[in-house]
């Protein structure tokens, strides 16, 4: 499966966010994210981008403050070249987790030899046991983290995450080459 935008935004109704990944053959994979899970979903993502950055041929970080100082430059080197201007195809051809978005009670991240992380979304509730598995570069990695921080911090949740006002007026959506991704 080959991610081809992303979408991170906050549902009123709800009160969680929806974070949509749409492939380049027309399917969508929809997940909705607490405030408890987006909150320690955070923190592990950063740490993951981070230990997945400086695996990279070439790179020399091998301490915590050498990995983070790198993780914010890529990132915002990303940030620089992302397109928030190309906006989020909301008409997907297959929905393989069915017309719900799955309800993310755990999630699971590992970095895999090829360069990738995988996220393993699961919905453990009552009787209840359903997974996906994503594999994401370092570059979709930085931008869901953007825009599930952006979504947080307009969701008023009385949480202030890093780089929740940082291009606040770029939320619309961003790409990097062809992947494109919008809040």
């Amino acid at each position: 499966m080959h991610i081809h935008q992303l979408s991170v935004s906050h549902d009123e109704r709800q009160d969680r966010l929806l974070l949509r990944l749409n492939t380049q053959d027309g399917q969508e994979f929809r997940f909705w994210l607490t405030r408890r899970m987006a909150n320690r979903l955070l923190p592990a993502l950063d740490q993951s981008v981070a230990r997945l950055e400086a695996t990279q041929p070439g790179i020399a970080a091998t301490d915590t403050a050498s990995q983070q100082m790198l993780t914010e430059f890529k990132r915002d080197a990303f940030l620089k070249t992302a397109d928030f201007s190309t906006p989020y195809a909301a008409a997907p051809r297959a929905l393989p987790l069915g017309d719900a978005p799955l309800l993310v009670t755990d999630a699971q991240l590992s970095l895999q030899p090829t360069g990738a992380l995988q996220i393993i979304f699961q919905n453990k509730t009552g009787e209840t046991n359903q997974s996906c598995h994503l594999n994401l570069q370092a570059p979709l990695v930085h931008g869901m983290v953007h825009l599930i921080r952006q979504s947080m911090a307009k969701a008023d949740w009385g949480l202030v995450p890093q780089e929740a006002t940082k291009d606040s007026d770029t939320a619309q959506g961003m790409a990097v080459h062809t992947p494109a991704y919008k809040h």
